[in-house]
């Protein structure tokens, strides 16, 4: 579904400012992924864990296709990401890729069911298929009776269920989560991780977390240092 070969990331910051200017001497290239290689198929639940700046979050956006890598190749149901224009990676990801942001990115002038349907406005469905799309997901993750709550209504956790629900609205072949159970209690984020193994029987899913019953849950983890894999367990 997804392969990464040699993927180095590269950014630049510092300078006087505090940001890169051109010139500026003070300005350092920090290395965020480091020659990353490895390869996510249907059927898997892989795990990433590392201390924070260890470089998780950037290799799911590269994963995803929402970040292209300095040097080395992302290769996303087929496609070179590098290869592509960003409108060619938008309309790559709609079909392709679901996405679980840390902070949920949630809209909060819509309801619930309305955060979970947006996505599917560009695939051409109905108003009625949406909305039933949209509620049966809901549904299934504990909030089916919270449909028509906006965000500014919904606690952290139901927030979190919410963009759960929202990254699989399109039944993407790939499902990334980037702290899927960061802002859960014991027993919802469970439900979460339970919906997410369900998921990942015939779909790859890729979990950046550091909660320990989350990385429990995969199937193989890559345990990540200072942009590089240091060890794959599973």
């Amino acid at each position: 579904m997804v392969e990464c070969v040699g993927v180095t990331r590269t950014f630049t910051r510092g300078g006087s400012s505090g940001w890169f200017t051109r010139g500026d001497a003070a300005a350092e290239t920090v290395t965020a992924v480091a020659d990353v290689s490895v390869a996510i198929t249907p059927g898997e639940l892989v795990g990433l864990a590392g201390p924070s700046g260890s470089g998780k979050s950037t290799l799911l956006h590269l994963l995803a296709g929402l970040d292209t890598p300095t040097s080395g190749t992302v290769t996303l149901a087929g496609v070179e990401t590098s290869s592509v224009s960003s409108r060619r990676r938008t309309r790559l990801r709609l079909a392709n890729v679901g996405i679980v942001f840390q902070h949920f990115h949630l809209l909060p002038s819509l309801s619930a069911r309305g955060n979970v349907a947006a996505p599917l406005i560009e695939t051409g469905r109905s108003k009625r298929e949406r909305r039933r799309r949209a509620e049966a997901l809901l549904e299934q993750v504990g909030l089916g009776d919270r449909v028509q709550h906006k965000p500014g209504e919904l606690s952290g956790g139901e927030q979190q269920r919410v963009a759960v629900a929202r990254a699989l609205a399109t039944d993407p072949a790939l499902v990334i989560a980037d702290e899927p159970t960061g802002e859960l209690d014991t027993e919802t984020g469970a439900q979460v991780l339970n919906l997410l193994a369900e998921v990942a029987t015939d779909r790859a899913v890729v979990v950046a977390s550091h909660d320990q019953q989350a990385l429990d849950r995969t199937t193989r983890l890559l345990r990540l240092r200072d942009g590089r894999v240091t060890t794959v367990e599973g």
